[in-house]
C-alpha cells in the first residue's frame, strides 16, 4: 500500500469540507472517508456513519489504542465571509466548515493508520471516524464503544483528535445543565398575597453560588456553579407561583456525576433536575505511557476548557490534534497547511514513542 502523503490529507480534507456534515446528517462524508480507506486496502467497518477499522495484526493479547476525530460539523456561523462548503487555499491556510475542527485532526489520523495498518507494534491501533460528536448523538460515539464490546474489541487508550495545536491535553471538565423550579403560591402583588417563588429561587441560587465540594481536583479544580437563565412572572401585579432557573456546572473528576447531582439536590429546596449525566470529567495520570509519549516529542501537556468525546470514554483518553481550538466553530475557519504536515509527522513519533513504553 503505497503511504498516505500530506498530499493525500489534504485532498481528503477538501473533499470533506465541500461535503456538508453537519451533526447528524454526515452520511456523505462517512461515504468518502469509507471510499477512501477501502482504496488504501484496509477493511472497514461502518455503524451508522461511524467509520472505523482495526490494524491488520490485531492481536487480542495486546493492549489497543483508539484513534478517534470526528467528521460531523456545527452548522456554518452566519459571519462567514467565505462560502463555508468551498475549500479555499489561500496565504497556506485552507479555509472551509470543518477544516480546524476537526478534519484537519481526521485526515491526520486516518494517514496515521493507513501508513501504519501492517506494522508490528507492542500495542493495537483502531481506528475511528465518528459523527454525531458536536452534538454527543446517540448515534455517534454512544453507538461506537457498544459496537466495539459486541465485535471483542477493548480500548485501553485513545488518542482524541481535536485542535490543540499538537499539545497534549491530560484533562477536560465534565458538564451537567440543570433545569430548576423554585414552586410558591400565586397571588396578587397590591395585597402582599402569596409565596414568591422568584425569591425562594434567589434563595437557592445563592446556595449554589456559596457550594463548595470538600474535594478538590488535583488536576482540574473545583468544581464550578453558574446559574445562567431565569424566568419567572407573568405580568407586574401577580406574585409569581413558579420560577424556572438553568445551572450549569462543570465537574471533575474528583466526584462522579451522579455524586454531583445528588449533593446539589440535597443543598437546595427547588426541583433540580439534570439534563443528562453523560458528559464526564476526564484526566490522565501523569505516569500513563501516552503522556509520557506525549512528552518525548515535546508536546506541552495542559488541561482543556472544551469538551470532546473524551467524555464519553471510560478508558484512559489524550487529546491532541491539528489547529488551534480558538478557530473552532467560527467564521471562515481555516487550517495551515503547515500545521497538518507538522501534525501528521508528530503523530508518527507519537506512536513510535508509545511502542517503546508499552
Amino acid at each position: 500500500m503505497n503511504k498516505v502523503t500530506p498530499h493525500d490529507a489534504i485532498e481528503l480534507l477538501d473533499r470533506l469540507i465541500a461535503t456538508p456534515s453537519i451533526s447528524r446528517e454526515e452520511c456523505a462524508t462517512a461515504d468518502i472517508l469509507e471510499a477512501f480507506l477501502r482504496e488504501k486496502g484496509i477493511e472497514v467497518q461502518r455503524i451508522h456513519n461511524n467509520v472505523w477499522a482495526k490494524c491488520a495484526c490485531f492481536d487480542a493479547s495486546k493492549p489497543t489504542l483508539l484513534l478517534n476525530s470526528h467528521h460531523d460539523t456545527v452548522k456554518p456561523s452566519a459571519a462567514y465571509t467565505k462560502d463555508p462548503y468551498t475549500p479555499l487555499h489561500c496565504d497556506g491556510k485552507i479555509y472551509g466548515l470543518g477544516s480546524n475542527d476537526a478534519g484537519a485532526s481526521l485526515v491526520s489520523l486516518a494517514a496515521l493508520f493507513c501508513n501504519n495498518y501492517r506494522t508490528e507494534l507492542s500495542y493495537n491501533i483502531v481506528l475511528a471516524l465518528t459523527a454525531e460528536e458536536e452534538v454527543m448523538g446517540e448515534k455517534g460515539m454512544r453507538a461506537m464503544l457498544p459496537e466495539f464490546e459486541r465485535v471483542g474489541i477493548t480500548a485501553d487508550m485513545a488518542l482524541v483528535g481535536e485542535p490543540t495545536g499538537m499539545n497534549a491535553a491530560v484533562g477536560e471538565r465534565g458538564l451537567l445543565v440543570f433545569d430548576a423550579t423554585a414552586h410558591g403560591v400565586r397571588g396578587h402583588a397590591a395585597r402582599n398575597e402569596g409565596e414568591n417563588a422568584l425569591y425562594k429561587a434567589i434563595a437557592d441560587i445563592e446556595r449554589l453560588r456559596n457550594y463548595r465540594f470538600e474535594r478538590r481536583s488535583q488536576l482540574l479544580g473545583d468544581i464550578n456553579i453558574a446559574v445562567t437563565m431565569i424566568s419567572a412572572g407573568t405580568q407586574h401585579n401577580v406574585v409569581p407561583d413558579e420560577c424556572r432557573f438553568v445551572v450549569d456546572v462543570r465537574t471533575t473528576e474528583a466526584y462522579t456525576n451522579e455524586e454531583t447531582v445528588a449533593l446539589l439536590q440535597q443543598a437546595v429546596e427547588c426541583d433540580l433536575i439534570p439534563r443528562s449525566t453523560r458528559v464526564r470529567a476526564s484526566a490522565i495520570s501523569e505516569e500513563h505511557p501516552m503522556v509520557k509519549a506525549a512528552a518525548a516529542i515535546g508536546c506541552e501537556r495542559f488541561v482543556s476548557p472544551t469538551t470532546s468525546d473524551m467524555a464519553l470514554m471510560p478508558f484512559p483518553s489524550l487529546k491532541m490534534g491539528v489547529g488551534e481550538s480558538a478557530r473552532s466553530h467560527s467564521a471562515d475557519e481555516y487550517v495551515m497547511e503547515c500545521e497538518i504536515i507538522e501534525g501528521m509527522a508528530l503523530y508518527e513519533k507519537f506512536i513510535v514513542e508509545l511502542n517503546k513504553l508499552l
